[in-house]
């Protein structure tokens, strides 16, 4: 035996004890205790799983959960696709739906499906272990295991219970258990980044589903699908499988509220904790089911030193307020940028973009004042389209003003009032060809405060079809079209080079 190998046996035979430790009864039971209990667990699955399962129901299940497992278990012929959150236990909720109804007679056969046959080996893995050595299925349902017929890749139950993994491409055809055709198809982290990236691939992929593992069901029999997996591009066999099953179930490890989907298991400050320590595409694609990708628009940020305040002609602070008053962590972030323009060169030179109150973001405005201290003169705007106007006038515009009497400051912001175009559409024509030519320039200072970290991420994520906030870009967009109009009042061109403004008067900057 190889070293390795002997220590994936060691791991097992510990694995096979941790189950049957944990699942001893804690009292003897006669046969007819067992039986009358047996019954009325099978009328009530979630106690049944939380009786045969205690490793694992360790945490009281999410609403979501419960509702999955009724809806799954209602209907014999179903197709569910499960998006359900990193930590939010999908393939073991879905365990527990399939060797309830194994265990309980009403499926004979189960085909587990995964990208590769070693994926597949370990995701069957559990099922095998439960079956082997769970002291109260053993109790209850008698003894699983049936000597000769018992692998890693497929055994069959002393009941007559089919189990066999298979990787994608391997070949199905003919599965079958002695009569039985599979009446349970499961497919589980059947995707890859890669073969998402490579869209012949990913329909041959599809294909080996829907044209060889699909048709091993019985049309006579009702089957039941279940696709467990996160939406990792925006082409994949889950969002296909998603759009032709009977129940598509995307859970984000937060709400649209920003609040946890599972807060018995998840609490804010641990999802707080994991999630600060990788990126945000990483974020969005693994715990919200959004798959963004870096750079697919704005293909590099440039840092950069930002000349002295005074040699700005002007400069220009722009916000862009976002509907609502709150700070939820799904809310709509606000952004406020202090910009300025040299020649063709745009700086992004401080900015703030955050999810905040009303009255804060008002305050940025004055914080990016203060900071300029009377070195250039500014304008300052705030977005103001005919939806937003109403808030502009009865809610903005007392802010500033009230702002202006408690701290004895000039503050005055217009409104931009400028029809815009589709605001996905203008952010990448105006500010993509300026960034790719290294025109589009934010503060190297300003690179570890967490406002630039957040701006830049938005720039970074900025796609077509806005999967992620894109308050930041819109705001630097913003401030450019209002430098660019100033520009052009004053001198009748969208902006003037510095090499221009020093041929005609070489004291002038």
């Amino acid at each position: 035996m190889k070293a390795t190998d002997k220590e994936a046996l060691r791991a097992w035979e510990e694995f096979i004890k941790n189950i049957a430790r944990s699942t001893e009864l804690d009292e003897d039971r006669s046969i007819d205790e067992i039986e009358k209990h047996r019954r009325y667990l099978e009328d009530h699955p979630i106690e049944w799983i939380k009786f045969f399962f205690p490793q694992y129901c360790k945490y009281e299940f999410a609403p979501f959960h419960i509702k999955a497992i009724r809806r799954i278990l209602r209907n014999d012929e179903w197709f569910e696709v499960l998006s359900w959150s990193r930590e939010l236990a999908k393939s073991t909720v879905t365990m527990f739906i399939v060797l309830y109804l194994v265990l309980t007679g009403k499926k004979k056969f189960v085909v587990l499906a995964s990208a590769t046959k070693d994926a597949a080996e370990r995701l069957l893995a559990p099922y095998k272990g439960q079956l082997e050595a769970n002291a109260r299925i053993k109790a209850y349902y008698g003894e699983q295991k049936k000597l000769g017929q018992w692998t890693s890749t497929a055994f069959t139950t002393n009941a007559g219970i089919g189990f066999v993994c298979l990787g994608a491409g391997d070949k199905p055809r003919g599965a079958r258990n002695e009569n039985i055709r599979p009446d349970i198809l499961l497919l589980d982290d059947f995707d890859t980044d890669e073969e998402c990236r490579n869209p012949d691939v990913l329909q041959k992929k599809w294909e080996w589903w829907e044209k060889a593992l699909y048709p091993t069901r019985s049309i006579s029999e009702p089957t039941l699908i279940i696709f467990c997996g996160n939406i990792i591009a925006e082409d994949c066999c889950v969002k296909r499988a998603g759009n032709k099953a009977d129940n598509w179930d995307i859970v984000n490890i937060r709400d649209k509220n920003g609040i946890s989907t599972w807060p018995n298991k998840n609490t804010e400050e641990l999802i707080d904790i994991t999630l600060r320590k990788i990126s945000e595409k990483t974020i969005q694609g693994e715990y919200y089911n959004n798959p963004v990708s870096e750079g697919e628009v704005f293909k590099s940020i440039h840092y950069g030193k930002v000349p002295k305040l005074s040699k700005f002609k002007f400069l220009i602070i722009y916000g862009d307020p976002a509907p609502g008053e709150n700070k939820s962590k799904n809310s709509s972030t606000k952004a406020v940028a202090l910009t300025g323009m040299i020649g063709d060169t745009l700086y992004v030179i401080k900015c703030f973009c955050d999810r905040a109150l009303n009255s804060e973001f008002i305050e940025w405005y004055a914080r990016l004042q203060e900071f300029v201290n009377r070195e250039a003169p500014i304008y300052m705007w705030m977005e103001n389209n005919k939806l937003q106007d109403p808030f502009f006038q009865q809610l903005f515009k007392p802010l500033v003003k009230q702002y202006r009497k408690d701290h004895e400051v000039d503050l005055f912001i217009r409104g931009d009032e400028e029809k815009k175009t589709d605001k996905a559409t203008r952010i990448e024509a105006n500010l993509e060809p300026l960034n790719r030519e290294g025109h589009l320039i934010f503060n190297e200072k300003e690179r570890e405060n967490e406002h630039m970290k957040n701006m830049v991420n938005q720039f970074k994520l900025f796609t077509l079809r806005l999967k992620y906030p894109a308050d930041g870009p819109d705001t630097i967009e913003g401030a450019l079209r209002q430098i660019r109009q100033k520009f052009k009042e004053r001198t009748g061109t969208t902006c003037v080079a510095i090499k221009t403004i020093k041929k005609r008067n070489s004291k002038r900057l």
